[in-house]
């Protein structure tokens, strides 16, 4: 009876010393909710672009080279200077004369109106396009009208003293931008055409004997950054509920008159 006893204690403490050295899972730790909504996709955080790549660079950059060279080359300056490029037009076509700039420089607004009435889509609704437009033309106008008569620089032909930017220039390469944003997704060629007409617009105006070179340059670097700011400073606010009726808008063309016409119909 003792032998069967001491049997069993031993196969006991034999169990119980085998279950001691049998490694335990420890219990889970609690799982740290207090940043649970930080970022619950893990996605990482968007690296900070270089001040280079910023909107407001991208808009300005090329608008201020354009405007930069053409104050650079006012009169003789430059290494082709306004009087270097006048001599050389005036050579070469002494006697040319047109008024075809004073209709051309509405002419990109033409190619916006016909391409929207053909159902392609812009970038922004009839309306935002619309106050994009209204605010750019707003912007060209102060600034041309504040510059021409702060830098006082005589016509070539001698008529007055506000030759310095060319208006119709800038004019011209203000629609031309605003074309070129809209449908620059759908195809590049919409730009094109957009600023050719407003190039030649800017060629016209300095075989007219009405602008120099430097005028030119300078006005279509305004007249883009014009249209740059207009977009910079629209935030589609007026986007999310049409207008009733039915609207659009068109350029006025007859002879000795140009502008901007805006239909609506409820």
């Amino acid at each position: 009876m003792r032998i069967i006893s001491s049997l069993l204690l031993a196969g006991w403490l034999t169990i119980g010393a085998a279950q001691a050295q049998i490694p335990q899972n420890p219990a889970a730790a609690p799982a740290d909710t207090a940043k649970k909504y930080a970022n619950p996709a893990g996605v990482p955080p968007p690296m900070k672009q270089p001040w280079y790549r910023g909107k407001l660079v991208r808009a300005t950059a090329i608008p201020a080279l354009l405007i930069g060279y053409g104050a650079s080359t006012i009169n003789g300056n430059g290494f082709y200077s306004s009087y270097d490029a006048r001599n050389d037009i005036r050579r070469q076509f002494p006697n040319f004369h047109t008024k075809v700039d004073d209709y051309l420089i509405l002419a990109p607004y033409a190619e916006l109106a016909l391409v929207e009435l053909a159902g392609v889509e812009g970038r922004n609704d009839r309306l935002n396009t619309l106050l994009v437009i209204l605010k750019s033309e707003a912007i060209f106008g102060l600034s041309t009208y504040v510059i021409k008569n702060t830098t006082k620089v005589l016509r070539p032909d001698g008529s007055t003293r506000n030759s310095f930017p060319s208006g119709h220039t800038a004019q011209a390469f203000l629609a031309a931008s605003i074309v070129h944003t809209e449908f620059r997704d759908k195809s590049q060629w919409y730009g094109i055409g957009a600023y050719t007409i407003a190039s030649s617009v800017g060629v016209l105006r300095m075989l007219n004997n009405r602008h120099w070179q430097s005028d030119v340059v300078a006005g279509a670097g305004l007249g883009i950054l014009s249209a740059h700011l207009g977009y910079l400073s629209h935030r589609n606010r007026w986007g999310r509920k049409p207008l009733p009726g039915k609207y659009g808008f068109g350029p006025l063309l007859y002879p000795g008159a140009t502008g901007l016409t805006v239909v609506w119909r409820p």
